[in-house]
């Protein structure tokens, strides 16, 4: 179904390089706000070491958010070394298939993370790509996304009920 994705971690450091390689997945996608800084745009140490280690493991990296905030998309891609897309337009398809045409892998063979359900995991899953949800950094939330967080809320309580009945 459109609304799980393939795989859940409390923070996007979580994922494994071994995680990864059992999955097969050769790039990811990743989600900027709430996913790799918080509302006040700060990006932790811990996320530039994973960010380094996931790169010297030959995993390719690209940053596709939502916001039309380019200089801070800017700003992030630049002190991680990662190339973006800004305005990305997520969960439509258009921005994931621009960056999958860029990266040059398969849909099956690219991760996208992110926090929010409606837009990184949708639109990840549209495409067939391998979805990774990760719970957001910071409790504060943009007005356009507070709105979504209690449906996506009860979504993830019946993602984990179904987790432990072993149903996904």
């Amino acid at each position: 179904m459109f609304l799980y994705p393939n795989a859940y971690f409390e923070k996007i450091q979580d994922i494994t390089i071994q995680f990864l390689i059992k999955n097969k997945i050769k790039a990811m996608i990743l989600d900027v706000d709430n996913t790799l800084i918080d509302k006040k745009e700060n990006l932790s140490e811990d996320i530039i070491k994973w960010v380094r280690e996931i790169k010297g493991q030959g995993v390719k990296l690209y940053i596709l958010s939502n916001s039309n905030n380019k200089k801070k998309v800017e700003r992030i891609s630049k002190k991680l070394d990662i190339p973006y897309e800004y305005f990305g337009m997520k969960p439509l398809k258009i921005g994931f298939k621009k960056v999958q045409r860029i990266l040059n892998e398969e849909c099956s063979r690219i991760a996208v993370v992110g926090d929010q359900i409606f837009t990184d995991i949708i639109g990840g899953n549209r495409l067939k790509m391998f979805t990774i949800l990760v719970e957001p950094i910071d409790e504060k939330e943009y007005w356009y996304t507070a709105w979504k967080r209690p449906i996506e809320n009860k979504i993830k309580e019946n993602m984990r009920k179904k987790d432990k009945e072993g149903q996904i």
